[in-house]
């Protein structure tokens, strides 16, 4: 392949995604705006029109914001390839640091750093204007700077050594570099999912045993009936930075842990907690967590396969404005551009993540009351000002949850 019909490929490529990501985003506008005046007939008496109004602008504040996201990623993509720019990094690196591994790490530090400056303003405004206005945000200002510190620092500590292992096992390896590359991310992940519920995520919340004892005597017979063996159950001080509510088990083993959001404990009845947690759990028992992480598996093998065929390619580098190819380079055009070729595909995983929410759903509606997780389903939408109403297509491509209509339905008929 010629570097030009490559750079046709991807200016394609890029035009399609970033004009689905705009039609689908206008479609999603449009209807909720449509229906912002309505409350739908299956909410009718349990969502007060207000609600359902913040809802609506609650989501186009956020789709309007999204729209600049969209624009400004497909501009720097293409200022960072096409443009110039990655090759004009690299080269004032190769300068400092000369060729190798540090100068590898040096780049992808330089790139992150561009990124996070130009997305700062969109993401200081989503916190500080957008969920600001509508109640959400409780982030202060010298919460923001320390989990910016501690973020840095985790990728500093735990990102460098890794990247640098990778960038070696890449060169060193020979053609097939790629399944050794990927047998350390698996074990790397595999390491973080125990490490995170008592290393990484106290460095950024607090997370106290849950001192309720009659909802703590009810979870604990939710877990005996469901086999679900827990290291304990804690509520996480969700609210310090946030208004929104959520429960989740992360951790594997004895390293299981039961957490809940203190704001979700405020604002539910125990039996709904129940059967909120019970949905938690049914993602347990039909080992959604393991076949996704199967499933990623499976996918980071194929993309390694497939950088492997493409890193040796002068087309490869000289097709995306990189005139000299290298390891470090060959990882962060692929890391880069990849994700312009997938959106298209997202409804595939968007269809497998929804049945999973729908069996969850089932498993809890057998375990605890199902009009329980429906009440507890309806609180949860009103008080996160979740849309009822999103846009059909836009949902299918974006949405990992089913519409809320949908959801609510198959529990009715549980």
């Amino acid at each position: 392949m010629s570097p030009q019909t490559f750079t046709l490929i991807f200016v394609a490529a890029l035009l399609l995604s970033t004009g689905l990501r705009l039609w689908l985003d206008q479609r999603h506008l449009r209807h909720v705006r449509a229906h912002r005046d309505q409350v739908p007939a299956d909410f009718f008496g349990r969502i007060e029109l207000a609600d359902h109004r913040k809802a609506a602008d609650y989501t186009a504040a956020k789709v309007r914001l999204g729209f600049v996201e969209t624009l400004v990623d497909a501009l720097v993509l293409l200022l960072f390839t096409l443009g110039g720019v990655l090759a004009l990094v690299d080269g004032g690196l190769r300068e400092v640091f000369g060729a190798g591994h540090v100068q590898g790490l040096a780049l992808f530090a330089a790139v992150g750093a561009i990124g996070f400056v130009i997305g700062l303003p969109t993401s200081l405004y989503r916190s500080f204007v957008i969920e600001e206005r509508f109640g959400f945000n409780k982030l202060t200002w010298t919460l923001w700077l320390a989990d910016l510190a501690k973020g840095a620092a985790l990728a500093v500590v735990i990102g460098g050594p890794l990247l640098y292992a990778v960038l070696w096992l890449m060169e060193a390896m020979g053609r097939n570099w790629w399944l050794y590359v990927w047998l350390l991310w698996l074990a790397t992940n595999l390491l973080l999912l125990f490490l995170y519920p008592t290393v990484i995520a106290p460095l950024f919340n607090k997370f106290t045993p849950l001192e309720d004892a009659a909802l703590k005597r009810r979870i604990e017979a939710l877990l005996e009936r469901c086999g679900f063996a827990s290291s304990g159950l804690f509520v996480m001080d969700g609210s310090k930075r946030s208004a929104h509510g959520n429960a989740y088990f992360t951790g594997f083993g004895q390293a299981k842990r039961i957490v809940f959001f203190d704001t979700l404990l405020e604002k539910l009845a125990p039996q709904e907690i129940e059967a909120v947690l019970a949905h938690e759990l049914g993602h347990f028992r039909h080992k959604h967590v393991v076949k996704r992480i199967a499933l990623m598996g499976v996918m980071s093998l194929a993309f390694l396969w497939l950088l492997g065929q493409l890193i040796d390619r002068p087309w490869f580098f000289a097709g995306l404005g990189v005139g000299a190819g290298s390891t470090a380079m060959g990882l962060m055009l692929f890391s880069m551009v990849l994700p312009v070729f997938l959106f298209p595909l997202a409804p595939l995983t968007s269809a497998l993540s929804r049945r999973h929410e729908y069996e969850a759903d089932a498993y809890a509606a057998q375990q605890t009351a199902a009009a329980d997780l429906i009440a507890a389903l309806v609180k949860l939408y009103r008080d996160n000002a979740a849309t009822l109403t999103p846009d059909p297509l836009h949902s299918l491509f974006h949405d990992s949850h089913p519409p809320a209509s949908q959801r609510i339905a198959r529990l009715h008929n549980a």
